[in-house]
């Protein structure tokens, strides 16, 4: 796709649709990787029972460790030759070409990357839950992962995890209390964010009247401390 020049929505089209037929292969029982029921019944890891407390506070300890190694690194990788390099790629990539770079093999690189980090998150995801399915594979999926990153913050590396935490938790408790309105209150948190948060709850936090605000409050807390 990217040696096509194929890019921007088209790319996540085409995207999406190699992976929906894939999810749709998968669910299929002559494939070998249980149809519809996907695989179940994990009880044991590297010879360990995973439903013991002390494997599920193992696994979710090393989930918490994974992510601050994933977000130092992201980090990292902006502050980076590369990392800068992938930005004039995305503002301007005829001119990067121009300069001597070769975007496909920056944009494979950093796909590649994204796909190493969705892989061990899956890995640590299917022990905890104990099942996995092809459903998993929907564009549901991968759109509400999009959503995750309107909602706490576009263009930040803090603001996909603060918007995976907020839609998570209101998944939950939607899910619980009011199942059928689950997706009607998800596409309305999209359109919300969109119109009138555009840089998301992080940006909120970024904005002047807000930065104001909040130092005006710790100044008279700590002037009504003793």
């Amino acid at each position: 796709a990217f040696r096509s020049r194929i890019k921007g929505v088209y790319f996540s089209i085409i995207t999406q649709a190699m992976t929906f037929a894939t999810m749709l292969l998968f669910f299929r029982n002559e494939t070998g990787f249980g149809g519809n029921n996907g695989f179940t019944d994990f009880k044991r890891i590297l010879g360990h029972p995973i439903a013991t407390p002390s494997m599920r506070m193992t696994l979710f300890v090393l989930t918490g460790v994974t992510l601050i190694g994933f977000f130092l690194m992201a980090r990292w990788l902006v502050g980076s030759k590369f990392g800068r390099v992938l930005q004039a790629i995305r503002d301007a990539e005829t001119r990067v070409m121009f300069t001597g770079y070769d975007p496909l093999r920056y944009k494979l690189a950093i796909w590649v990357i994204s796909a190493v980090m969705c892989g061990i998150a899956g890995a640590l995801y299917v022990p905890q839950v104990g099942i996995i399915n092809p459903g998993e594979m929907s564009p549901a999926s991968s759109i509400e992962i999009a959503i995750w990153a309107a909602v706490g913050g576009r263009g930040t590396l803090i603001g996909p995890i603060v918007g995976a935490f907020f839609v998570n938790g209101a998944k939950s408790w939607f899910t619980q209390a009011f199942p059928e309105f689950w997706l009607y209150f998800l596409g309305l948190l999209f359109i919300g964010v969109t119109i009138f948060l555009p840089a998301g709850i992080v940006g909120l936090f970024r904005h002047p009247r807000v930065r104001a605000l909040l130092r005006r409050s710790a100044s008279q807390e700590e002037g009504a401390s003793p």
